[in-house]
């Protein structure tokens, strides 16, 4: 059978207007009739650009120059935007990244879920540069560079960007990608480390090796050192997350909520929000939202290690929260005990799982529930949780469409009241969309 050519692309630049900006942060514009996504531009913008993709339904393309630039333009604070695909709207001044986000979050309302908050909350932002304390890195061997990489993939590949610092890293970690990856040159398996993941903690900054082959002594010594001279502890994964390790000594990682004498120690590779300014401004507006005052019966659902349930035990009665990981269920029961909290329980339930309903804590009644899942949202559990007679539901959102989708069944089959929402710039520079909700029942 002979092969499909692949599609010639039109050579050389093309005029568009830039009409509006997708989910993901890139501008679109139309080219006769047809959809066509082009990066690191903005809404009304005129542009140069080239194609880079094209398809039956839609088109892609790259900027090569703008005629006419939107006045939330801004220059990039990075050499590397544009080329590493670890931020995508750098190129937007702050203010209307933020706008953006509260637009999405607006749309999935309307568009999704049929619904519209009575009050929207001023977006919650910080420092936009080195906030990242989580992240995985790739590392790769590039023999045409003679180099080792170690970073984020390049926009729309597979191929690692060659980048030699990275600015919304913590700078502990941010500043030495270059040395790094220098280093990881040197080792016999240089060729078989594919990935590092960074965990920074208030006082200790832990780097998990990925590595496919055993380290030799020497190698061992290498990494030893070059970690020690920077104040990182090197730790190791030879296999599934249950193999991490410490080269030598442990590190004790810990982060702080001050405003609520809260402290919280969690392992290397345990989830954890990436950015701490954002959490404690997060925790502070679900407190503030939720307004307890003293007697309530409150359930967490997707608990964690304990990051709103302690905060909620300090203003409710009793708290109750459920998680479906083990390890983190008990790193939340450590540290309840660690803060002293004693009006907490735990559980540890796949809260997904169609059973879920016969646990005795699913079959009690709350004054307050809140909520945290994954991308994917928690519609199973709405049925449930509306069934639970809270006054107060909290949702806290990773997705703007999961959560959109999730209030629809809330207000309009349950009767619950969206009386406000907002955003959260937990990702600066990014077309990430955290957010806030909180349902009543009058």
């Amino acid at each position: 059978m002979a092969r499909r050519r692949r599609k010639q692309l039109p050579q050389g630049s093309f005029p568009a207007t830039i009409e509006s900006l997708s989910h993901d942060g890139r501008g679109v514009a139309h080219i006769d009739g047809k959809v066509t996504f082009i990066p690191t531009t903005l809404q009304g913008e005129e542009i140069q650009f080239h194609y880079s993709y094209r398809s039956r339904k839609h088109d892609e393309g790259i900027l090569d120059s703008v005629d006419k630039a939107s006045d939330e333009r801004v220059e990039a604070g990075c050499a590397h935007f544009g080329i590493c695909g670890g931020c995508s709207l750098q190129h937007m001044a702050a203010e209307a990244q933020m706008a953006y986000k509260q637009e999405a979050l607006m749309d999935a309302f309307e568009r999704i879920g049929n619904v519209t908050p009575e009050a929207v909350a001023a977006p919650l932002h910080s420092e936009p540069w080195g906030y990242r304390r989580k992240a995985r890195l790739g590392v790769r061997h590039v023999f045409k560079k003679g180099r080792v990489l170690v970073g984020f993939r390049e926009r729309g590949t597979s191929y690692l960007a060659d980048i030699r610092h990275c600015k919304v890293l913590h700078p502990s970690v941010g500043e030495h990608l270059e040395a790094l990856g220098d280093m990881i040159m040197t080792l016999s398996i240089s060729e078989q480390l594919p990935q590092i993941e960074v965990a920074v903690g208030d006082d200790a900054t832990v780097m998990i090796f990925r590595i496919l082959e055993p380290l030799t002594e020497s190698d061992e010594k290498t990494i030893a050192d070059f970690c020690a001279q920077r104040e990182w502890t090197p730790y190791l994964q030879d296999g599934g997350p249950q193999t991490v390790k410490p080269l030598h000594d442990a590190a004790t990682l810990t982060y702080s909520l001050p405003q609520e004498s809260l402290q919280f120690e969690f392992l290397p590779n345990d989830f954890t929000q990436v950015n701490s300014d954002i959490n404690r401004q997060m925790i502070s507006q679900a407190m503030e939202w939720l307004d307890l005052q003293g007697d309530e019966k409150v359930l967490d659902l997707f608990c964690g290690l304990g990051n709103f349930t302690l905060p909620l035990a300090r203003r409710a009665e009793s708290v109750h929260g459920v998680e479906g990981d083990t390890a983190l269920v008990e790193r939340a029961r450590q540290n309840a005990i660690r803060n002293s909290i004693d009006n907490v329980s735990f559980d540890v339930a796949n809260l997904y799982d169609e059973e879920t309903p016969a646990f005795k804590w699913a079959k009690q009644k709350y004054d307050a529930v809140l909520l945290d899942p994954p991308r994917s949202g928690a519609l199973e559990m709405m049925p449930l949780v509306a069934k639970m007679g809270a006054e107060k539901i909290l949702y806290v959102s990773c997705y703007p469409g999961t959560l959109a989708r999730d209030a629809d069944v809330l207000v309009n089959q349950h009767g619950y009241r969206m009386v406000k929402a907002g955003v959260m710039d937990m990702f600066p520079h990014t077309a990430h969309v955290e957010s806030m909700a909180l349902f009543v029942k009058d």
